[in-house]
């Protein structure tokens, strides 16, 4: 379903696309030259924080592919319109929020996105950001070989498992398999207290991939806590947002040395030289 902006100006230098692939149509964002990165926004939708991160990365040499999920593009939601937000996506098909071991449907249309974003714009590959609800997606799209640099910032489902994974077992083990054979890993962020993204889960994901998957964790102290959207001071208790709304943006602040970690590791990945 094509997105709707409630701020048009926060998307000034991004073209406006509607894609249509596997017979749905979905709003992306798109800025910026050289190697594709597909950002998948957190909930409740695409925030000015997410537009933000997204511009870094575009700054940085990439063509930012930013697809609308879910929630009002560019909109700062009252508490009780993103707990709606959130409500919604639970109960989508094309979301597995809860029960792990299962993949959302909505993963293979952004395997699609991260094809067509290749056969645009060349190069090596694609890397792939998933935040929060999307969190795990990025894993899933390691199915779709255009996609070589992935990262999972905060991954939060299934919601009702701490030690689960969002995606089916043969996905898993094809991703392993994958990951072996050509030499690739997995970033991986969360806060050390984040109720969301648990110790068990990130546990989980070491077991599953070995030396492939890469951990990050940072302290509780690092998190911006000052002038959160209403819909995180009153449903994320905890720091959970590592790039985005729970960012300190300043120098030696360890939340922004992962951003820089992150255009690394898609440099990386993703360049000729």
């Amino acid at each position: 379903m094509p997105g709707t902006a409630s701020n048009p100006d926060l998307f000034h230098g991004f073209a406006r696309r509607e894609v249509t692939l596997r017979g749905a149509t979905r709003t992306v964002y798109v800025a910026g030259e050289g190697p594709a990165v597909i950002v998948m926004h957190e909930m409740p939708g695409i925030s000015p924080q997410v537009v933000r991160f997204a511009r870094w990365v575009r700054d940085a040499g990439f063509a930012v592919y930013l697809p609308s999920l879910f929630g009002e593009d560019g909109a700062v939601p009252s508490a009780e319109a993103g707990a709606a937000v959130f409500q919604r996506a639970c109960i989508s098909a094309e979301f597995r929020a809860l029960g792990g071991g299962v993949s959302s449907p909505v993963t293979a249309w952004l395997r699609e996105l991260a094809r067509l974003a290749q056969g645009e714009r060349g190069g090596l590959g694609v890397g792939a950001i998933g935040m929060c609800f999307t969190g795990n997606f990025a894993l899933g799209m390691m199915l779709e070989p255009a996609v070589l640099a992935p990262v999972l910032s905060q991954p939060s489902l299934p919601l009702n498992d701490p030690a689960g994974l969002e995606i089916s077992p043969d996905e898993l083990r094809a991703v392993r398999e994958r990951l072996d054979r050509d030499g690739l890993t997995v970033r991986a962020y969360r806060f050390a207290g984040d109720r969301f993204c648990t110790a068990e889960r990130f546990a989980a994901y070491q077991a599953a991939l070995g030396e492939r998957f890469e951990p990050r964790v940072l302290p509780d102290a690092a998190a911006n806590l000052a002038d959160v959207p209403p819909f995180f001071a009153r449903h994320v208790p905890t720091p959970h947002s590592v790039v985005t709304v729970h960012l300190a943006d300043g120098a030696g602040e360890p939340t922004r040395a992962a951003v820089d970690e992150i255009i690394a590791f898609f440099h990386q990945r993703l360049s000729a030289v």
